[in-house]
C-alpha cells in the first residue's frame, strides 16, 4: 500500500496498543485527566477530558505537565 500524502506517519498510523495500556483516568482538582505514570512516580498529563473551557486555559492542566498522584 502506498500513501501519497504530506501528513506525518504518526497522524495516519496508530501507536502501539501497549502505549494505551499505560494510560489511566484520574480526577485532579475535580478535573478528569488522562495521564500516564513516569519513572519518577509522577503523572504526566496526556489529555484534559474536562467539559469546562476554563480548564483548558490553565497551563497546569495542559498535556505534558506533570502532577503528583492523588493520595
Amino acid at each position: 500500500m502506498i500513501l501519497y500524502t504530506t501528513m506525518p506517519q504518526e497522524l495516519i498510523f496508530q501507536t502501539a496498543s501497549a502505549e494505551y495500556a499505560k494510560q489511566q483516568l484520574v480526577y485532579y482538582d475535580s478535573i478528569p485527566l488522562l495521564v500516564r505514570e513516569t519513572e519518577t512516580k509522577e503523572y504526566e498529563i496526556v489529555r484534559n477530558l474536562s467539559t469546562n473551557p476554563q480548564h483548558f486555559l490553565q497551563a497546569k492542566y495542559s498535556p505534558g505537565m506533570r502532577i503528583l498522584p492523588p493520595r
